[in-house]
């Protein structure tokens, strides 16, 4: 295999080990091609196919699968004509993806009311980007993508897939210890709130974490006792740089509003290069959120449930595949 497809297979081994921690599953082939429905229009024979994931909807009784473009660029490759080129691309294959008998037939399961979403994923695999990717996204005029009414195409790029794969590290560290802080992955799900214009669905059955979760400042991990009990624990994994109480009693609030805070519940705050001041800073919020419930001398529940949250830093990890490795497993 040529040193470029091993390049090319780092981003595929980074996103099949992120994404089966936030419990999506693949169906159907991968990296295979698939013949264009409007060859006239969209200028190709065939639309090529890295890979497909699926998982169920919490608002909704619908799968959601997810159509991806993997991309292992070096630093110096990341560059908006690049990345345009990639989205207009993916696009392209969503259109259809909606309307293909073949797609459909090698990745839907039968019986199921579903939609297709695309994933530009765009893994730097040096490890040495650290300019404004989002900068690479402005000349994408999303009125000119050829996508069908109502699909989506959602980008992650080397700063968001650090982010997620931090916590999939995290998460497999916390289940591995010796005495473990989470149970293995059948007692845990992700949480998606009852919101008032949207009720959760599928509580039991949309375990995993969708596109929009991943896309948040917030991604909530739950986990139940494995024997049975009535206590639950959740992981609260925040990505902003915690630099203001406001921002922390905001953090809480929402918590609270999720009703996230009992008695019943241990809550700990995980956070990546957060501000050198952020562990103090989040006391502050705590004392400051209590005391605005009833005053300082005055004992509440949630006043309880509050100064009970743990907030832990977590250390950065950076996931690295050499070329030479890939290339002795085929």
């Amino acid at each position: 295999m040529p040193e470029n497809d091993h390049i090319a297979r780092q981003a595929e081994l980074v996103a099949s080990e992120l994404f089966s921690e936030f419990f999506w599953e693949k169906v159907g082939p991968t990296n295979h091609d698939w013949p264009c429905e409007d060859q006239q229009r969209h200028e190709v024979k065939t639309h090529p196919c890295d890979v497909v994931y699926y998982y169920d909807e919490p608002y909704s009784p619908l799968r959601t699968y997810v159509h991806c473009d993997l991309k292992s660029y070096a630093k110096g490759t990341i560059q908006q004509a690049a990345v345009k080129a990639a989205a207009e691309s993916l696009a392209k294959q969503i259109a259809c993806a909606d309307r293909s008998d073949d797609w459909r037939r090698l990745h839907v399961h039968e019986h199921v009311t579903y939609s297709v979403c695309g994933l530009l994923f765009v893994y730097n695999h040096d490890g040495e980007y650290e300019a404004n990717f989002q900068s690479n996204l402005l000349g994408i005029d999303p009125e000119k993508l050829q996508l069908p009414k109502g699909a989506r195409l959602f980008v992650l790029g080397p700063k968001e897939i650090f982010w997620l794969d931090n916590i999939r590290s995290e998460v497999q560290r916390m289940r591995g210890k010796r005495v473990p802080d989470l149970p293995p992955p059948e007692y845990c799900s992700y949480f998606h709130p009852q919101l008032i214009r949207r009720a959760n669905l599928q509580a039991e059955k949309a375990k995993a974490a969708t596109l929009e979760t991943l896309t948040s400042p917030i991604i909530i991990l739950e986990h139940r006792d494995p024997r049975g009990g009535a206590n639950r624990g959740v992981v609260v994994f925040y990505s902003r740089p915690g630099e203001t109480s406001d921002e922390f009693m905001y953090l809480i609030d929402t918590l609270r509003k999720y009703e996230l805070l009992d008695s019943r519940t241990s809550v700990v705050i995980k956070t990546l290069g957060a501000s050198p001041i952020s562990s103090p800073t989040f006391q502050k919020a705590q004392q400051q959120f209590i005391e605005g419930l009833a005053g300082a001398d005055v004992y509440t529940d949630l006043g309880g449930y509050v100064d009970n949250i743990r907030y832990e830093p977590m250390t950065e990890i950076r996931s690295t595949y050499s070329t030479i490795d890939l290339g002795t497993w085929e």
